[in-house]
């Protein structure tokens, strides 16, 4: 056999010893790539709906203002002598704030008091005169005309001593006037006058200011759509006020603290303001401290009533559809996701008031949502949000209710 014909004789067999490996080895692979085995199931953390008792509040933006305000203004004309306060104080009520010079104001009620004296003397002769004309009368010693002019007479006198007796009291009142006294208890501010200005009688402009802070007011304006609502929730029996105390308010400060103290709603305006569309609300908080100063911007937390049926779900198990509408899911009696359409009520603290589209006993997924679809199967374990290792419940909190269908 030539050599040529010997090397092909011997290169086929391995050549196709080599292709029987590649088909062997391709086919093991492929079986492998089909035995893979499943993908695990998603885990999830589920919430279950349970109806409770929430109290509802609504949180709303307003300011301080004094309880009561008093601008001092001088009542006579004068020279203030001296200020007799430190500005910025507290001062009480009838504590003399300014001297104004007293000497021209006495001279009058010594002078008054001379006039009335004057014609206090003339009274006693004047009716002495005139018992002795009546008697003369009745003898026929005197005229008729004696008589009635001696009765005049004694009439004019006393006119006079009650003229003079009011003189001597306008007087002394204008006399007190130049004793300027506070008219309530409370801060006093700086003083626009110094010693040795003169003042007016009822000046347009005030001597010094003085706010009584404790207690303080807020003014706090509410939509007139919000209280529509609170009545028809009222109506509708969605809420009650029986248990709660609905005049307690609260309060939080600009830095986001709550104040210690609770105040009292006093009232709500009878009239709409037409520009804004809200009514005032005024509160009356304790201020002993003096936290609270005047136009100092704040939050009033008011108790509406108790939703004695209230279903609560965490914030993180609400998401938005491609319309802005709230939508959650949640794991049906199949063990498989299902979604549902919301409508929220509004937040309390962490969680969302539902008013619409759950009921109890649902399992609406709060954790893993991002890793299923409606449809998929699930495994579920429970939703630990804080509180039951016994953290305190976040402060309720009310605020303006999402938009939702």
């Amino acid at each position: 056999m030539p050599l040529n014909n010997r090397k092909q004789h011997f290169s086929f067999p391995w050549k196709a010893g080599l292709a029987a490996l590649w088909c062997g080895l391709s086919m093991t692979a492929c079986n492998r790539q089909v035995q893979a085995p499943p993908a695990p199931v998603p885990e999830v953390a589920t919430a279950t709906v349970a109806r409770q008792r929430v109290e509802l509040t609504t949180e709303l933006p307003g300011r301080t203002s004094p309880y009561r305000i008093a601008e001092i203004r001088p009542q006579v004309n004068g020279l203030i002598q001296k200020r007799l306060f430190t500005e910025g104080s507290d001062v009480q009520a009838n504590q003399v704030l300014y001297q104004i010079d007293p000497a021209p104001f006495q001279a009058a009620l010594d002078n008054a008091k001379a006039a009335l004296g004057r014609a206090e003397a003339n009274l006693p002769a004047l009716e002495l005169k005139a018992n002795r004309y009546k008697e003369a009368l009745a003898d026929k010693a005197v005229a008729q005309q004696d008589l009635d002019d001696a009765t005049a007479a004694l009439k004019q006198a006393g006119a006079d001593v009650a003229y003079y007796q009011a003189m001597v009291e306008t007087a002394r009142i204008n006399l007190g006037y130049t004793r300027v006294v506070s008219p309530i208890s409370g801060r006093i501010g700086r003083s626009t006058v110094t010693d040795g200005a003169i003042a007016t009688a009822y000046q347009p402009t005030a001597l010094a200011t003085i706010q009584q802070l404790d207690p303080i007011y807020v003014d706090v304006p509410q939509s007139t759509a919000d209280l529509l609502g609170l009545q028809r929730r009222l109506e509708e029996k969605r809420m009650n006020r029986e248990g709660t105390n609905a005049n307690q308010v609260d309060l939080i400060l600009e830095d986001g603290t709550k104040y210690p103290l609770e105040g009292t709603l006093e009232f709500r305006d009878v009239s709409v303001d037409p520009t804004t569309g809200s009514v005032i609300l005024r509160m009356v908080f304790p201020n002993p401290n003096g936290v609270l100063l005047p136009g100092m911007f704040v939050r009033a937390v008011v108790k509406e009533g108790v939703n004695e049926q209230g279903i609560l779900i965490p914030q993180q198990a609400v998401s938005r559809d491609p319309k802005g509408n709230p939508v959650a899911l949640i794991v049906n009696a199949s063990g498989k996701v299902e979604q549902r359409m919301l409508n929220l009520d509004r937040a309390v603290g962490d969680q969302w008031l539902v008013s619409a589209g759950l009921a109890p006993g649902d399992r609406v997924i709060a954790e893993g949502m991002q890793k299923v679809q409606p449809g998929a199967s699930v495994k579920e374990v429970p939703f630990d949000d804080g509180r039951k290792q016994g953290a305190e419940p976040p402060v309720k909190t009310a605020q303006q209710p999402p938009a939702s269908k």
